[in-house]
């Protein structure tokens, strides 16, 4: 019997350690916080005060709009309230503001908790930073920008004489002038400038390609 607790004893000191270091490991990198159910702070990690600047005692009792960045539109917001409160999870990047003003993104998860006859009293968040990630993004973003602005001045500023040379050169087509020499000069013009058209529109039909893959 002595030695059914000593094994027992070691199971529990070898799961209290594995809790323990599981617990330190979320604590290094990954943002936890709790909330009641009218988003009044209960409690916060070592993560959460890192990432947003504020002490412990700074956070508890606060609602947790003392984060919001105003950047995403009301609208999110209930759609995040309608979600968690009707006892389903939910997930969405949110860009969120530290004490000092700077800005931050994560990648968060909101899990309503339920006490013994399934009402809600809490909600667990779990967030991942994701700076990295969407700062990656906003710089795609911009090169797709930039793009389309050349692709712009190409349409508007290229495209443009292209026509008239090619209205031109089928002037030139119906005319008396018909010397070899100018046949052939016309229809070297005609080409490339068909040739210069069809490669805008392929550019063109590339980027919007590309921004409906960026928006899938």
């Amino acid at each position: 019997m002595a030695e059914n607790y000593t094994f027992k004893d070691k199971s529990k000191r070898e799961l209290l350690r594995f809790l323990e270091a599981y617990q330190m490991a979320i604590n290094e990198s990954i943002i936890c916080s709790v909330t009641d159910t009218k988003g009044i702070i209960v409690y916060v990690n070592k993560k959460f005060c890192e990432v947003s600047k504020y002490q412990e005692e700074e956070l508890l009792g606060k609602n947790h709009r003392i984060l919001n960045a105003n950047y995403h539109s009301s609208t999110f917001f209930k759609e995040m309230w309608q979600t968690i409160s009707s006892g389903e999870m939910w997930r969405s990047d949110v860009k969120s503001i530290a004490k000092d003003g700077t800005y931050f993104w994560q990648d968060s998860i909101i899990l309503p908790i339920f006490d013994e006859n399934q009402q809600i009293i809490q909600y667990f968040s779990i967030r991942i930073p994701i700076d990295e990630r969407k700062k990656a993004e906003e710089e795609r973003e911009q090169r797709i920008k930039d793009l389309e602005e050349v692709l712009f001045k190409i349409s508007h500023e290229v495209r443009h004489p292209v026509t008239l040379m090619l209205g031109i050169c089928n002037l030139y087509d119906e005319s008396l002038l018909t010397q070899e020499e100018l046949g052939t000069f016309m229809s070297a013009i005609k080409n490339a400038a068909s040739r210069l058209d069809v490669y805008t529109r392929e550019i063109t039909e590339v980027v919007s390609k590309l921004r409906d893959k960026e928006d899938a």
